[in-house]
């Protein structure tokens, strides 16, 4: 435990599909190396849910930080928020370890995927880079985080 440290040194921002109106379809994170972080986590959130609409999400992993041999993580996608089941404005949680992928195959890299499905809704998703393997967290932000105090 680091007492001391401040949340944005052990946690880095290292992609988003930034809030939207999303429409019926996939939005994916870039590939993202796990090789900085002891951990990763996805968090997902859903605004307000259009008619019937659907939200799913789930982690994929790559042998490349161009996706190659790109497949699904077993475990790591979430049960679907619904809007007919009151999934407007809510929040989920992937957690990973790098050692969960397939490493035995050449997998290092990561991604988000969020699918809304019927109608468009109001979605956004971060991964956090979770205890950098190199202190501070922060040095590894993506480009457009524009602020850390």
């Amino acid at each position: 435990m680091f007492l001391n440290a401040k949340g944005s040194e052990l946690l880095a921002v290292l992609a988003t599909i930034d809030p939207a109106s999303q429409a019926a379809g996939a939005a994916t994170t870039g590939w993202i190396s796990v090789a900085n972080h002891h951990g990763l986590l996805a968090v997902i959130q859903s605004g307000a849910l259009g008619t019937n609409a659907t939200l799913d999400a789930k982690l994929q992993q790559a042998i490349d930080s161009a996706g190659t041999g790109a497949k699904d993580i077993n475990g790591k996608a979430i049960t679907q928020l619904t809007q007919a089941a009151s999934g407007s404005n809510k929040q989920a949680l992937i957690n990973l370890r790098p050692e969960e992928l397939d490493t035995v195959n050449g997998f290092g890299f990561v991604r988000l995927s969020l699918t809304v499905g019927v109608a468009a809704s109001l979605a956004a998703a971060q991964v956090l880079g979770v205890n950098p393997r190199f202190a501070p967290a922060d040095a590894g932000n993506q480009a457009a985080v524009a602020q850390v105090l």
